[in-house]
């Protein structure tokens, strides 16, 4: 799985994170790669001290550079400081590998780190049930990498599957679309690496962040204001259709939640309990993982 988004504060790294979580949860052994190469913070949402901004060596970024000879990997359940969830339900296997400290993009995307990510992944792919590769946001050198690197004959029969992040606002629907329909866009860069258009775009799902509940916003709002929101959420669903990102097209939508508004985090079982988190939220996540490992999901359209 490749999460991606054309813009940052889409929600993109905590969801799939907590799409991680959930996986591990149900019983499958999860890798969770942390590609966001200018910004690695997959290990602040797992709340790993020394790991918030990435490792000093052995970081995904000079792996594939070839600085490093060995990946670092991180055991999310040992490691992390939230008490919650090291003594939480018994978890599968959660591994994060973790960015470089003062991360920055590629300035190149030669053969050489493509033929090393090509490699990494198959490599996982046999350790690992489900591998999450945590892209940086628009049409970065990791969308490239990844999408070059997965074109390739040992990586072309294997299931690939694509996220596109983005949250329930005009602006941010047209941004998605174009990173994956624009003239520069996720499914023309992967023809030009050998990538089938039609068979990557069945690979592709789009996941609504942040997205207000229309009967529960109502509450305390004036009529007007009410029948405004409600027309304006139309409009977003007209906008969505239109630009081929609609509910045929949704793995799956997360609802608004004040807990992450706060603090970015893996949303536990213990939190809805504990009256801290929304119990939506936490379904929210537990679908999203059971659909993007049900082959039904992914059936042509």
């Amino acid at each position: 799985m490749f999460s991606t988004s054309d813009k940052g504060g889409t929600g993109r790294s905590v969801t799939s994170c907590n799409v991680a979580y959930r996986l591990s949860l149900s019983g499958l052994t999860v890798a969770y790669v942390d590609f966001d190469f200018g910004s690695p913070t997959a290990g602040a949402l797992f709340e790993i001290s020394g790991v918030e901004r990435g490792v000093v060596e052995g970081g995904v970024h000079s792996y594939l550079l070839g600085e490093a000879g060995t990946l670092a990997r991180v055991d999310v359940v040992a490691k992390t400081d939230r008490a919650a969830l090291r003594r939480g339900p018994r978890l599968s296997r959660l591994t994060l590998f973790p960015g470089d400290q003062g991360g920055a993009e590629f300035l190149s995307r030669d053969t050489q780190i493509v033929d090393r990510c090509m490699q990494l992944l198959l490599e996982l792919e046999q350790e690992f049930k489900v591998v999450i590769v945590d892209l940086s946001a628009g049409r970065s050198a990791a969308l490239e990498i990844a999408l070059h690197a997965t074109a390739m004959t040992p990586l072309h029969a294997r299931t690939a599957r694509w996220l596109v992040f983005h949250r329930w606002t005009r602006q941010h629907i047209l941004a998605a679309s174009g990173l994956v329909h624009g003239k520069h866009g996720l499914l023309k860069m992967g023809e030009a690496y050998g990538h089938d258009a039609t068979e990557l775009l069945q690979s592709i799902r789009y996941v609504r962040t942040a997205v207000a509940d229309p009967t529960s916003r109502r509450n305390g709002q004036r009529p007007a204001q009410a029948a405004w929101l409600d027309e304006q959420d139309k409009a977003l669903r007209q906008l969505a259709n239109s630009n081929e990102l609609g509910a045929t097209f949704v793995l799956g939508t997360t609802p608004m939640e004040p807990v992450l508004q706060w603090r970015e985090q893996i949303i536990l079982d213990a939190d809805v309990n504990a009256n801290i988190a929304n119990e939506e939220t936490a379904q929210a996540y537990a679908e999203l993982a059971r659909r993007l490992v049900d082959s039904a999901t992914w059936r042509r359209l």
